[in-house]
């Protein structure tokens, strides 16, 4: 199919190239634009980083999947691109990683209604090679799979996905030589960079954590999340690497967007493995379990689900805990293994009255219950008082009514900070 200028429009989706132990997609198309570029090929736009749902079973790290379009000549052209891409896959993926299967689409045209639909059950739902590969069959797609080819469905979605918002991810590459080995950033430069390019970019530092910096083995030496192109490019002038850089590249993204969130749907129609936004009140105090984890329940009158905060969301277990009975909340979250809701965020709408229930006070002593049903008696003066009836202390709350988040080292990938939501 081709445009008004007779160009044929070319989509390349790629996914599954990576592994826990090494290999990153996005730098197979960092390898494909060098490539190109001595080829005199130029993509359209930026490349697209699209985070498909959180909950994937067989994912390896971030559950990301690539595509970039390119505007060709001629069928030759066309032939050319996919030999390229599909030798460098070969060449690079790590067909090692016992997950680690990577798929390869090709797609000519338009992006129609029903992919874009495709793309958006695949960021709200599990899906499997069958159903994609039957998808690829329906609109004249070309695949190639390797090993299971599991990377297919995510490949698809990355070609079919609309960002009607959207974000930037600058990501540097560390020279092969280096690989496994420890990063060596200067770390006052990255707070420099957040200091001058805050909340333009985000998710930079977390204390005195460098949140820029994977902790993985994989060519990946920072990685820059902002709003738009110009302002991550500026943050990577800022920052001054002790090791050199091999190249870089700038992503379109879906990433911290709630494209995964899910709304309008009640509890008693929520789904394992699926996100969602949704009002509820607190209906079961905050309690805590071994391990440090923080769980309530809440309820939206068609049912009720259990929440929590884990203990890798650190000081935010602090403000969960604070939640009392009667606290209205709206919650941004996904059902995991255990169909408890894990909390990304939340807005606490508003506070309810916290209370202790007392005995009465005579000479400045907390009187004495008698027993169930006889009343109170001073033991000091003698006086007694027929009812049960306790004192209601109103106590202080320790917490406001506003948005509350996960710290940047818990945060999801498609999860939107609130520095975005606010600005």
């Amino acid at each position: 199919m081709t445009n008004n200028n007779n160009k044929i429009t070319l989509h390349v989706g790629i996914d599954d190239t990576d592994s826990r132990e090494g290999m990153c997609t996005t730098y197979i198309i960092c390898i494909l634009l060098r490539k190109f570029k001595k080829l005199n090929y130029k993509i359209e736009g930026y490349p697209h980083l699209i985070r498909l749902n959180p909950f994937a079973r067989y994912k390896t790290r971030g559950n990301g999947a690539l595509s970039f379009t390119i505007k060709l000549n001629n069928r030759e052209e066309v032939n050319e691109i996919e030999q390229i891409v599909l030798e460098t896959v070969e060449e690079n993926a790590d067909f090692n990683g016992e997950n680690t299967n990577p798929g390869v689409v090709f797609y000519e045209g338009e992006i129609t209604d029903d992919m874009i639909q495709y793309s958006q059950d695949a960021i709200y739902n599990i899906l499997t090679i069958d159903y994609a590969q039957k998808f690829a069959n329906k609109i004249n797609a070309r695949i190639h799979k390797f090993k299971k080819g599991r990377g297919i469905i995510g490949s698809i979605a990355a070609i079919s996905c609309p960002l009607p918002d959207k974000t930037f991810e600058l990501l540097a590459y560390r020279l092969p030589k280096n690989y496994k080995t420890e990063r060596r950033l200067n770390e006052e430069s990255v707070r420099l960079m957040n200091k001058e390019t805050y909340p333009d970019t985000f998710d930079n530092v977390d204390g005195k954590y460098t949140a820029i910096e994977p902790h993985t083995p994989c060519p990946v030496l920072y990685g820059i999340r902002g709003n738009n192109p110009d302002i991550v490019q500026k943050a990577h002038d800022i920052v001054e690497s002790y090791e050199e850089i091999e190249d870089y590249t700038i992503f379109k993204t879906n990433q911290h967007t709630d494209m995964h969130i899910q709304e309008n749907i009640d509890i008693r129609n929520m789904k394992q493995y699926c996100c969602y936004k949704f009002d509820a009140e607190i209906i079961e105090n905050p309690r805590t379990i071994e391990g440090g984890h923080i769980f309530i329940t809440v309820s939206d009158k068609t049912g009720s689900i259990e929440c929590a905060a884990y203990e890798p969301t650190k000081e935010f277990r602090n403000k969960v805990k604070q939640l009392r009975i009667g606290d209205k909340l709206t919650i941004y979250g996904g059902i995991g293994d255990k169909n408890t809701l894990n909390i990304e965020k939340f807005k606490l709408n508003k506070l309810a009255s916290d209370y202790k229930l007392t005995n009465p006070v005579c000479c400045g002593k907390h009187m004495k219950s008698k027993g169930k049903g006889q009343g109170y008696k001073c033991y000091i003066c003698g006086k007694k008082i027929t009812s049960d009836k306790k004192n209601k202390i109103i106590l202080e709350r320790f917490i406001t009514e506003g948005f509350y988040e996960v710290p940047t080292s818990a945060r999801r990938h498609l999860s939107k900070p609130i520095s975005r939501m606010l600005n």
